[in-house]
């Protein structure tokens, strides 16, 4: 039986996404380290874990350590909506709240219905907001309100003064599934690949570089983020979302002439999208154009 793992604890946004793929609840690690570190170590199969959100962009920790030891690949996403709601003990009105505890991603998502609403409230950090939920939910707690994901809430039997609360509605968290190498899940026609490149050294038009062996080659990039090397200061690799699957002619060519120009590039899977969107391949850069292609320089005599 397959065991999956997740970024806890129990009634964080991770959970939920987990849930989404896997009913049986799954293993909570206390860092997004340690759960990839399960399964480098084959303690679990596979572990769910942040990588993007989209209103506060990447997730550092994710993208750090899953290049930082043994290989690991993606070989799934799921993208939930970010939803935040105020939480208190039961009795507890908002007039009554003078301390809120939760992470600070969810700090700053909500920061200005906290402005409205209780401005005189002191916001303190917890390292998630199920933590936060769990937290306020012990009568002795000396935190009147949480804010977190309304699985958190019911699970902590905490009472919901308000739902929605997050200053941009519609705003969603990707995360991935991570698992050791093993055969690459078939291309679907609407898929991504993930990958990190690593310049040879720093230069004028040294990104440019690496982004038109995308360009060139007809495909789109969905994410592009610098991260530091944590070699020397400035120096820089470039974690990369690509439209498109290992068996797509354009993107394997891609590959191809970034493995040229590059120090390094390491492949974190190619995996299905999501929302299910087929990339806009445009004309001249499908399968059967690069295949008709090479027919043509066969026949000139080129081996």
């Amino acid at each position: 039986m397959r065991v999956l793992g997740y970024f806890g604890p129990a009634g964080t946004f991770t959970h939920q996404a987990l849930l989404t793929i896997d009913d049986s609840g799954g293993v909570p690690f206390a860092s997004v380290g340690e759960a990839l570190d399960a399964v480098r170590q084959g303690h679990v199969d596979g572990v769910v874990v942040p990588i993007e959100n989209s209103v506060e962009g990447g997730v550092s920790a994710t993208l750090d350590k899953l290049v930082d030891g043994d290989p690991l690949v993606v070989t799934a996403e799921v993208v939930i909506p970010v939803e935040f709601g105020i939480y208190v003990r039961p009795g507890t009105t908002l007039d009554d709240v003078t301390s809120v505890l939760t992470h600070g991603h969810a700090a700053a998502q909500c920061r200005d219905w906290l402005a409205t609403m209780i401005p005189d409230a002191q916001v303190t950090e917890a390292g998630s907001t199920a933590g936060a939920a769990k937290e306020v939910a012990d009568p002795a707690s000396r935190y009147d309100a949480a804010i977190c994901a309304r699985v958190a809430g019911r699970l902590y039997g905490l009472e919901e003064l308000a739902h929605s609360i997050e200053d941009n509605p519609g705003a969603v968290t990707r995360f991935v599934v991570v698992s050791r190498p093993g055969r690459v899940p078939e291309r679907t026609g609407a898929d991504k690949t993930t990958l990190v490149a690593y310049m040879h050294q720093d230069h004028p038009g040294a990104l440019l570089e690496i982004l038109q062996q995308f360009a060139v080659r007809g495909v789109n990039l969905c994410r592009i983020e610098s991260r530091p090397t944590k070699t020397i200061l400035g120096s820089y690799c470039f974690a990369i979302d690509a439209e498109g699957h290992l068996d797509d002619r354009r993107l394997a060519e891609a590959l191809l002439g970034l493995r040229r120009i590059c120090r390094d590039v390491i492949f974190l899977g190619s995996y299905p999208r999501a929302d299910a969107q087929p990339a806009d391949v445009r004309r001249g850069f499908d399968d059967e154009a690069f295949e008709e292609a090479s027919e043509w320089l066969r026949s000139l005599g080129a081996d």
